[in-house]
């Protein structure tokens, strides 16, 4: 009878360890949740969430995201985008394209007859007023698609440029939307 129960056990991990997907640390040293936090979070000089929303959903949408949900009573926003990794263009539409691109160059998956096809970047975003001020915390995940629709990769964006580079657009986004142009 134990025999059956360890060899159920061990068939469960064998197949379990043979699926395609794979979640992915970008960086070599493993961060705390608080380490993650810190660089995922800006704080903004106004208490206005609907107006730092309103850059979020602007920035967003800039590069290439399509809203799937904003509920302004509690400060959420979600995004995804989507990028045809098949078609390698000359020149990319954008500073997420190349970063992501290169991303699945470089961590392709490939199995006979298929090939890395999509690549799905997914934000949530967390605005919250914070007193005088709001805070926004954003959370980045790329997930890689093969030619089947199989997922082959997927995993949180921990690069701490990438973060810093979203959040000064954000900050050009605020300036515009305080000054109504």
């Amino acid at each position: 009878m134990k025999r059956v129960y360890l060899l159920a056990i061990i068939s469960t991990v064998l197949l379990a360890s043979c699926t395609m997907v794979s979640y992915k640390q970008t960086n070599q040293t493993q961060q705390t949740q608080l380490q993650v936090r810190e660089y995922q979070t800006r704080m903004f000089d106004t208490n206005d969430t609907k107006l730092i929303m309103k850059a979020v959903l602007n920035v967003l949408q800039d590069d290439g995201f399509v809203v799937k949900n904003a509920v302004v009573d509690l400060g959420l926003l979600s995004a995804s985008k989507e990028i045809d990794l098949s078609k390698k263009s000359s020149k990319s539409d954008s500073f997420w394209d190349d970063f992501f691109t290169a991303l699945a160059d470089n961590n392709q998956n490939r199995r006979e007859n298929t090939f890395n096809k999509v690549k799905i970047i997914e934000v949530s975003v967390n605005v919250s007023e914070y007193g005088k001020q709001s805070k926004v915390r954003a959370n980045f995940q790329a997930k890689i698609l093969d030619n089947l629709g199989n997922t082959v990769e997927v995993y949180p964006v921990e690069d701490m440029k990438f973060y810093q580079d979203f959040f000064s657009k954000v900050d050009k986004g605020v300036f515009i939307q305080k000054s109504g142009l």
